[in-house]
């Protein structure tokens, strides 16, 4: 059956319902160009998402060398055909008029056109004259969570064993830092425990600050097909927002911000009151439950009530939902991550898992998501700063066998001190040590705390910045040189998502003007650069991405990442799972059914950190507490927020994603469904606190902390009192246009406003602690802020509001198959 719907008005599509246990049936969306049918496209190449972490198969439809639409895979394992908004209209970015074709080079002030050969020799130049007379710390690389697997290990060769720079890190550490330290902690390394496919199977599912409608909505789809099927799971909800996750939950906890570790607590006391504990799985596969049942035993359900102001009741009922369940699956997302107490908080949620001995079973899992659709891959190929393979910078055996693999003396390798996080490479570069700074696919003048620092640190005249993207960026406009970038859709390689599922993504159609790979441009680099091994060949021996894939595959080989029983002809069927090995030849589904397999001290990715001060803990210590290579199960006190509401500033602001829109609207902005859907920024506020201060929907207020200010159109929702919420897309000038309601003069961007603090152990910055205050600029006159109605921000007066819509530009097909139709995996 096919049918045509609006799927910005209706972003989830059509229902296809399945019982627990049962298959997801199959849904098949696309998207054509205005007047095309199905049979005018002349191919169609395989590819997965770009504008979430969720890893959705799809086609790209091509016609006259131009790509005109997109598909989804019916036979793939993460999707069953089904595209989210993103997905299906974001294609349309790669052909805006304003994509950047030729290199830029800064000459008396203004960045003017330069051949490739120009700009390439300049930052080779600059490059071997700061490593003749500063070495390799004043080089810094910073790059995105958006390019493939093959791009991102070169970066890491070229940084580590050519350069021999500390300083690499991506825009990762803003979204997923979090999420590998907690697995870490845990599990003594990197790898999600679950799986997709645990949505079938989970009678309870309980999702920790993971507004999975909006920033997953295909992983929602499969959750709303089970909510509508026979013996539906039941939700537990954790966030402030009304998100559609929380109006659908049988328990919704709505916490104060920077309270989750009193809450998670809180739980944790009651499943050891009540005995809802596996002891037998304890006592095989963990370490460190009287430690944790101590820290716990006073969090009682009336201690963290007052804390977190939720009613005891329901943090009873969340409490005895998850003690009771059978099968449990657990997502966290930016609600934790960018939270006070981050790391602590995700390793309390993996701690529910080990107390109730709920992983590697169907419907058992843990998924410490992602925020951007290859973040797994910065973190498997070390482009995050860590070792590539999940290897042990501290282990001075994993550092010998890295440089075997690169054929280089292990002390070529940076391996004295921990990895560079990104806050810290770029205080480095405020301070004038980093003096090179190469900004790979990201907009940190949009995306970082306090941008007014920001842009400070990016316009110092003693800082030489290479930025590398498809568009002239706010970030872009401070460069030294600006090199453009070919996207999805016109290169080739691999994806990672978050459940470890790998994707290959096919060039479609050629990249516009002399835009090249990132690929291409960092090999360019090395051979300009003429890096060598110990025998004087060239360290990146590789030229395409399939031998790039290759030189990967023999990084990986034994690791906890083993890619070798994959290649670009078994990924031409769809997705597999990571470790794929001669042993897993279609991959593995789920991790640590028997316990964690790399925690012991040998084979660990990290010895652990203190989660209050993130201090190492030592390679002794580790060894005195798991010797056996066990979870770790890792208590953590609260402790209340380093920045507190005050007299000045008496509410709490949280920034975050939202539906229609991806990270800095690089490309989004540029896409007119999801523009008109989110044109422009908002602020939310909840009903009571809006009605106390005599504020409107749709009235103009600026927001202001200690760091800056944002003015916007109110939006009143059902969200909890005493919490601001402001959608962090939206750059300080106009990208492509909208209309700010505060005038030319007015910020827009909410990262004006957010502090510069980090988590300890994840040096994930904190977007969701700080203080403000917010005050009436002018009355909205009956004009309603630019808000969806279909998310988290829909108005608590739904008259307030026009329904968002596309109309007839945002229809798509969804095809509906038998629900028996074969899909490779579970």
């Amino acid at each position: 059956m096919d049918l045509r719907t609006d799927r910005i008005a209706e972003p989830w599509g059509a229902r296809t319902p399945y019982p627990r246990g049962g298959r997801w049936p199959v849904r098949v969306d696309s998207h054509l160009a205005p007047g095309l049918t199905p049979d005018q496209v002349e191919r169609w190449v395989p590819a997965a998402s770009l504008l979430h972490s969720n890893g959705d198969a799809m086609e790209i439809a091509v016609a006259d060398g131009r790509i005109v639409g997109v598909r989804g895979r019916a036979g793939d394992r993460v999707n069953h055909g089904r595209l989210g908004p993103k997905d299906l209209y974001g294609w349309q970015a790669n052909a805006s008029p304003d994509r950047l074709t030729t290199p830029l080079v800064r000459e008396g002030g203004s960045l003017v056109p330069a051949t490739w050969d120009a700009a390439m020799e300049l930052i080779a130049d600059r490059t071997r004259g700061l490593l003749a007379e500063h070495g390799p710390g004043s080089i810094g690389f910073y790059t995105t969570g958006q390019l493939f697997l093959e791009e991102y290990y070169t970066l890491t060769v070229i940084a580590r064993a050519g350069i021999g720079t500390n300083h690499l890190d991506g825009n990762t550490r803003l979204c997923t830092a979090t999420a590998a330290e907690a697995l870490k902690e845990t599990f003594g390394c990197d790898g999600q425990p679950g799986s997709y496919a645990d949505v079938d199977h989970a009678d309870v599912i309980a999702l920790y600050g993971h507004n999975v409608a909006e920033t997953q909505p295909v992983l929602w789809m499969r959750m709303l097909d089970r909510l509508e099927g026979a013996d539906p799971p039941r939700l537990l909800c954790v966030d402030p927002r009304p998100t559609p996750v929380a109006r659908l939950a049988d328990v919704h906890l709505a916490p104060r911000s920077g309270t989750n570790v009193a809450l998670l607590n809180c739980l944790l006391h009651e499943l050891i009151r009540t005995g809802r504990i596996d002891r037998g799985y304890l006592d095989a596969h963990t370490v460190g439950f009287a430690e944790l049942a101590a820290m716990v035993e006073p969090c009682t359900p009336q201690w963290a009530a007052g804390i977190c102001d939720v009613p005891v009741r329901d943090l009873e009922e969340a409490a005895e939902l998850i003690g009771g369940c059978e099968r449990l699956l657990s997502t966290v997302l930016q609600g934790v991550y960018q939270s006070h107490q981050a790391t602590a908080a995700a390793c309390q949620v993996n701690n529910i898992h080990l107390l109730r001995g709920m992983l590697g079973r169907p419907g058992c899992g843990v998924l410490q998501m992602n925020g951007q659709p290859t973040a797994q891959n910065t973190r498997e190929c070390g482009a995050n700063g860590d070792l590539p393979g999940f290897r042990n910078w501290e282990n001075d055996e994993h550092v010998a066998d890295l440089a075997r693999v690169w054929n280089v003396e292990p002390q070529t390798i940076p391996h004295y001190a921990p990895p560079t996080p990104a806050m810290q490479i770029f205080r480095y570069a405020e301070q004038g040590s980093v003096r090179m700074l190469w900004i790979s696919g990201t907009n940190p003048a949009v995306s970082l705390p306090e941008l007014a620092r920001v842009r400070a640190v990016l316009g110092q005249e003693r800082l030489f910045t290479v930025v590398q993207d498809l568009f002239l960026t706010e970030t872009a406009q401070l460069a030294d040189v600006v090199l453009p970038a070919a996207t999805w859709g016109e290169k080739t390689g691999t994806f990672t998502n978050a459940d470890r599922t790998v994707h290959l993504s096919r060039k479609a159609v050629e990249p516009p003007g002399q835009a090249r790979p990132d690929l291409d441009i960092l090999l360019d680099f090395a051979r300009r650069m003429d890096f060598r091994d110990k025998d004087g060949g060239p360290l990146v021996s590789w030229h395409d991405p399939e031998s790039a894939f290759a030189a990967w595959q023999r990084c990986s080989a034994g690791r906890p990442c083993d890619y070798t029983g994959l290649s670009y002809a078994r990924l031409a069927a769809g997705g597999v799972p990571w470790p794929c090995t001669a042993d897993a030849p279609d991959g593995t589904e789920r991790l640590y059914r028997d316990g964690p397999a790399w925690a012991a001290p040998d084979v660990c990715e990290s010895y652990g950190k203190d989660l209050v001060t993130g201090a190492s803990v030592s390679e002794t210590e580790y060894r005195a507490l798991n010797p056996e290579g066990k979870a770790v199960l890792k208590a953590a006190e609260y402790l209340p927020p380093h920045e507190d509401v005050s007299g000045e500033y008496p509410l709490r602001l949280a920034t975050g994603r939202t539906l229609y829109h991806f990270h800095t609207r690089t490309k989004t902005g540029r896409v007119p469904q999801l523009q008109a859907a989110a044109p422009e920024m908002w602020v939310e506020i909840g009903a009571g606190e809006a009605a106390r201060r005599g504020l409107a929907e749709g009235d103009v207020v600026d927001v202001a902390t200690p760091r800056g200010a944002v003015r916007a159109r109110l939006r009143v929702t059902a969200m909890r009192d005493g919490e601001l919420f402001l959608p962090f897309h939206y750059g300080y000038w106009d990208t492509p246009g909208g209309d700010r309601p505060g005038g030319p003069e007015a910020g827009r961007a909410a990262n004006e406003t957010t502090i510069t603090d980090w988590d300890p152990v994840s040096k994930q910055p904190l977007f969701k602690s700080g203080a403000a205050r917010i005050t009436l600029v002018r009355s909205g006159e009956g004009v309603p802020a630019p808000a969806p109605t279909t998310t988290a921000s829909a108005p608590v007066r739904p008259d307030a509001a026009p329904a968002t819509a596309g109309g007839p530009a945002a229809e798509a097909d969804q095809q509906l198959a038998d629900a028996a139709q074969e899909v490779s995996g579970p």
